[in-house]
């Protein structure tokens, strides 16, 4: 039994949490399927798999390594298949990608029925946690980034501006009144964004005249998630200044409002990150170019509207 035959049925028992289901599935003894995963043990030097006479499950280290495994074993059979689809169709594999939950639900899933129509093969696995993911630790092929680039260690791919808008629910335009200039907003309330609890808020951020201005506002909300800057806006706790691909479906019906139009953020880079792999599979790179195709004609329809 060859190296990748060990590693396939280790993947299929810790898919199916079983070695008789595993070894159903590959028509092979239950015998071989557990002398398979023990060699493999024992070359790793490591346990994989915990086994008790009503689970199996994957230790620590059985994680770590059957989310490489799957990798491995896509990028094999997309190597024997090669020559077969030199078109780049058929495409099989798994594409582990995060984004914002905003990017995700407006931007990127409603196009990815015509990506995996082409591609019927491909599994994609998307994170939208609103946290930064370890891309190697976590086993991502590539992230969306709003932002600064902060990971050197990433290959980035700059995607283009997201342009940042100034929101607030119905709610509290009822309760507060609608800013029409900076002189207003000492009279209304910011939900405060910091990347760390107990970090100063920078305020209200504006370009007048081509420059940055900082404007200090009061309110009692400080959050330190996507999720929850997003929930106390629509609560009308204050105003927020978010990306526009984030919240362009609860302007559209209602559940937001723009305010302060003449005075957004400075738009920030939209960048698509990956790990350094000198040969990326073609599934990834596929993946990869297609994202990028579906950002730019988004940024594309933002600008023009």
């Amino acid at each position: 039994m060859s190296p990748f035959d060990r590693m396939h049925i280790f993947a299929r028992v810790a898919e199916l949490a079983s070695f008789t289901q595993a070894a159903e599935a590959l028509g092979i003894p239950k015998a071989s399927a557990s002398t398979a995963v023990q060699q493999l043990e024992t070359q790793l030097g490591t346990r994989l798999l915990h086994r008790t006479t009503r689970r199996v499950q994957l230790t620590q280290d059985g994680q770590a390594y059957y989310e490489r495994c799957k990798d491995l074993l896509a990028d094999v059979d997309e190597l024997q298949s090669m020559f077969q689809h030199p078109d780049g169709a058929g495409l099989k594999g798994r594409v582990r990608i995060d984004m914002s939950t905003g990017m995700a639900r407006n931007v990127v899933v409603p196009r990815l029925p015509e990506l995996l129509a082409r591609h019927p093969g491909l599994k994609v696995e998307l994170s939208s946690t609103e946290r930064r993911v370890d891309v190697v630790r976590e086993g991502f092929d590539c992230v969306l980034r709003t932002g600064a680039v902060v990971d050197s260690s990433l290959v980035a791919r700059p995607l283009g501006l997201v342009r940042l808008v100034n929101c607030a629910s119905p709610a509290y335009l009822r309760a507060h009144g609608t800013p029409r200039s900076l002189a207003d907003l000492p009279g209304h309330r910011l939900v405060h964004f910091v990347n760390t609890l107990g970090a100063r808020s920078a305020g209200f951020e504006a370009v007048v005249d081509g420059a940055l201005v900082l404007t200090p506002m009061q309110g009692a909300l400080t959050v330190n998630n996507a999720e929850a800057y997003m929930a106390g806006c629509l609560a009308g706790l204050g105003l927020i200044q978010v990306p526009h691909l984030g919240v362009v479906d609860l302007l559209a019906r209602g559940d937001l409002v723009e305010v302060l139009p003449q005075l957004a953020a400075p738009p920030m880079p939209l960048t698509l990150m990956y790990a350094n792999r000198r040969n990326l599979p073609r599934r990834v790179r596929t993946v990869m170019d297609w994202l990028a195709q579906v950002v730019a004609e988004h940024l594309a329809q933002v600008a023009a509207a």
